[in-house]
């Protein structure tokens, strides 16, 4: 008999619960940097102010119990949902962030979420963004045409 050699490239992928698969192929591209922390607890705050509104949970307190958070964590994440709904959306869609650290973060942004006016608080994210280093993306102004 004689010897046989088969090349082939794999790789592993750790999948649900940190099981690890073998797979075909090269491993995927990973994404250069990462969601901003900011952009991922203001769709937190949009999934749970969901579920409440449907009953699926009886309210914020639950909320922190299952997440084994602070309820004043848990508050500082809905307030997220107090802003302006294009603010909202541009949160939402930071770009990447790619080394360092986030600079919008839930501290940074209380004050937009305590005012109750969204001219306001559109004001007071423009002066933010202006304000942020040279070094962080910019975000990108996405859906307000014609607003001020």
């Amino acid at each position: 008999m004689t010897p046989c050699t088969i090349t082939r490239k794999i790789h592993l992928h750790h999948g649900r619960r940190q099981l690890r698969e073998v797979r075909p192929g090269p491993a995927p591209a990973r994404p250069e940097g990462r969601i901003p922390r900011i952009s991922r607890l203001m769709a937190l705050a949009i999934h749970f102010d969901d579920m409440v509104a449907r009953g699926q949970i009886e309210d914020y307190a639950t909320v922190a119990r299952l997440g084994q958070v602070s309820r004043a964590r848990v508050t500082q994440i809905m307030n997220l949902s107090l802003l302006a709904p294009d603010i909202q959306e541009e949160i939402l869609f930071l770009p990447m962030t790619r080394r360092n650290r986030d600079v919008l973060n839930t501290l940074v942004l209380q004050p937009l979420a305590r005012e109750h006016d969204w001219q306001r608080q559109r004001a007071m994210w423009a002066r933010l963004k202006a304000q942020l280093p040279p070094s962080a993306p910019e975000p990108e102004a996405g859906g307000q045409e014609g607003q001020p």
